[in-house]
């Protein structure tokens, strides 16, 4: 087991518990955050059958009372409607300020109940039990919760900051193959970002992890929350060097929302996958890094059996995709931001990035003109 924490001068500090066996130990670990021994567990019903009985066992031996909310499982949940019921069921749940959600599931569940704890009479504490490797290794640290709308991903949220999260190893194994590689393309990701000998362990020996390697999963989960506690640590509200974490999701969240976020069609870590290669092949288009670091990135995604061509998640128009990618959070003023590196490791915030420019890679890329 290890604690990895999570510190900035405007939040308060936090662990990241990394381990195997910790769903047994929740309640014991969660009772220090609830004085008043009562929570409510948001989940999704898939989940709910998997995991919410184990935790409510744990909360149980540690003398805390405890309600379930299950919502129907996928990226549709990440709704107002959604969003409603849940805090409704707070209301009747009769909790007030002093007492905590608990999050269970990936990294719909954690938005969305995160979202409803920081609404909630203003605001109170929530603690994130991931389920997901995506969610364990990205969404349930550093505090963004949110909701989607058709206009985007993620448009209407807050930032509201755990008090603890609990990150099971063993709960990994549950996961259907799809989803373990979707979650091991933000484990990816960290790496491209700044930690080149962490992308070189991850396409050779600790590829195990993309198979479901407890150890090499492990690692990976730990590496991948130190680097992003850091990055949070010192920008939580994405004013500067916290953007870096969104490699891949410029482009990744265009074709996600041009595919209604349907998840059958393209997974969110499919996207941000595929995101990632289109990534470094502008940064190359733009003459930023090598052709060698283009095909490394290709190669680990590849292998790992994510997308790397924008055919392979369907027929796209330049133009939809761009106004996607206009509308994006990181755009400014109507200008592009992007993601770019200059190698693996390398990469840094482009602002101000030609819209014309990037029509033209999407078409070249296999979009409709």
């Amino acid at each position: 087991m290890i604690a990895i924490p999570v510190s900035g001068g405007a939040f308060a500090p936090y662990d990241v518990v990394v381990g195997r066996g910790l769903m047994a130990d929740a309640g014991r670990r969660i009772a220090v955050f609830a004085p008043q021994r009562r929570t409510v567990i948001v989940t999704d019903e898939t989940v709910a059958a998997l995991h919410a009985p184990a935790l409510q066992a744990s909360l149980t031996e540690a003398g805390i009372d405890s309600v379930v909310v299950a919502v129907p499982a996928g990226e549709a949940s990440k709704s107002f409607a959604e969003l409603e019921r849940v805090l409704d069921r707070l209301l009747e749940a009769g909790l007030d300020r002093k007492d905590l959600v608990i999050a269970l599931g990936g990294g719909v569940v954690g938005d969305l109940a995160g979202l409803a704890a920081a609404l909630f009479m203003r605001g109170i504490d929530f603690i994130q039990v991931p389920t997901t490797l995506l969610a364990q290794v990205d969404s349930s640290v550093g505090g963004k919760t949110a909701i989607d709308t058709p206009q985007g991903k993620n448009l209407v949220g807050a930032f509201h900051q755990p008090r603890l999260v609990l990150a099971d190893i063993d709960v990994l194994a549950t996961l259907p193959e799809r989803q373990l590689r979707s979650g091991w393309a933000e484990v990816l990701k960290h790496g491209l970002i700044c930690d080149h000998d962490f992308f070189d362990w991850l396409a050779g020996e600790g590829a195990a992890g993309a198979a479901g390697d407890p150890a090499a999963l492990q690692r990976a989960v730990v590496r991948s929350v130190e680097i992003k506690s850091a990055i949070v640590g010192e920008d939580e509200k994405e004013a500067g060097k916290r953007a870096l974490l969104n490699l891949g999701h410029t482009f990744g969240h265009a074709i996600e929302a041009e595919l209604g976020f349907e998840e059958a069609a393209l997974a969110h870590g499919e996207a941000v996958a595929l995101g990632c290669a289109m990534a470094f092949r502008y940064s190359a288009r733009r003459g930023l890094c090598e052709a060698r670091h283009v095909e490394r990135v290709e190669a680990a995604v590849a292998e790992s059996g994510l997308p790397t061509r924008l055919v392979q998640a369907g027929v796209f128009s330049a133009d939809a995709l761009l106004g996607r990618m206009a509308g994006d959070k990181k755009a400014e003023g109507g200008a592009l931001t992007l993601i770019l590196a200059q190698g693996v490791g390398r990469a840094f915030v482009a602002k101000g990035v030609d819209a014309g420019e990037v029509r033209a890679f999407l078409i070249d890329e296999g979009a409709e003109a």
